[in-house]
């Protein structure tokens, strides 16, 4: 059962507040799980061959650089059996003693080497081409996740989730601030939450186009600049809806605020303030009714 309170004269207390905090908290982890999760889901439904070449392409690199590595590792051995055996052919040349053998290791040694260097240059190619084909094709496949069907698709699934979400939030808090809930805190965390997400939003996709640091602080206070008028244009609709029932409750005009009951103008036709009818028939049961009441004090409706 709601306790039924004038939300707008009881503040809410500090554990309400704290649990309030946590409750968006906790809503926060779910829906950027949510946020983080849709180019995984998009992408199983819109999977295409591009990804498989993509991971054949990367095996192959890792192969060819593997292969890059091992005929290193055996140029470098032919490399130290060649000064060993260029060293030997020295040493017969000065002792003039075993100079035929010597010089038929050096040059096996030489061929060895050769054959070695030329597997290396060879491997060497082949890795470089396949990594250019390997950072060819990852740029593309990034070019095609930025602006790509799936891309499109991403972000109109959050941004029609955050749209839900905000419009529902703003739907709760109307609705608890008629009933006169207690638990409109908890409605003001779960828009809190969808503003947060709102935001995470826009940096997310505007610094795919625009480099914020480029422009230095304009585009802050820009942003900033543009936020506050909004969020005080919709506080003064918000509070000038309010208002005549606010001033109707404190026995005032709910047009200009004179105080009506304090003058002992309450059961009066008109304002004593503006002049102005500050009873009129109700649209239902057409019996007589204070501008400004939330309900009929006759037939009860709204």
């Amino acid at each position: 059962m709601s306790t039924r309170v004038d939300t707008e004269d009881i503040e809410s207390t500090r554990s309400e507040k704290l649990l309030a905090v946590l409750m968006g908290i906790f809503l926060l982890v779910g829906t950027v799980w949510f946020y983080v999760q849709v180019p995984s889901w998009v992408g199983d439904a819109f999977s295409s061959t591009s990804e498989t070449t993509l991971e054949q392409a990367r095996n192959e690199s890792s192969k060819l650089e593997d292969a890059r590595y091992a005929t290193s590792e055996a140029l470098d051995t032919e490399r130290n059996e060649l000064d060993v055996a260029r060293e030997a052919y020295k040493v017969a040349l000065q002792e003039k003693a075993g100079i035929a053998d010597a010089r038929a290791e050096y040059d096996a040694a030489q061929q060895d080497y050769a054959k070695a260097d030329a597997a290396a240059r060879k491997a060497a190619t082949k890795a470089d081409a396949a990594q250019k084909r390997l950072d060819r094709l990852e740029n593309d496949a990034a070019e095609e996740a930025r602006t790509g069907t799936g891309a499109w698709i991403v972000a109109l699934a959050r941004l029609g989730f955050i749209a839900v979400w905000t419009f529902g939030s703003y739907r709760l808090i109307g609705q608890l601030r008629r009933r006169e809930s207690r638990y409109l805190a908890l409605a003001f965390s779960t828009a809190a939450v969808g503003a947060i997400m709102a935001l995470v939003f826009g940096v997310d996709y505007v610094t795919d186009y625009i480099d914020p640091l480029d422009l230095g602080p304009f585009v802050l206070s820009a942003l900033g600049v543009a936020a506050t008028v909004v969020a005080f244009r919709v506080l003064q609709k918000y509070l000038a809806a309010r208002l005549p029932g606010r001033r109707v409750r404190k026995g005032e005009c709910p047009f200009c605020g004179f105080p009506l009951r304090e003058a002992g103008l309450a059961d009066g036709p008109h304002c004593g303030g503006c002049g102005r009818d500050v009873v009129a028939p109700c649209s239902t049961c057409h019996s007589p009714r204070r501008v400004g009441s939330s309900y009929c004090a006759t037939c009860g409706s709204a």
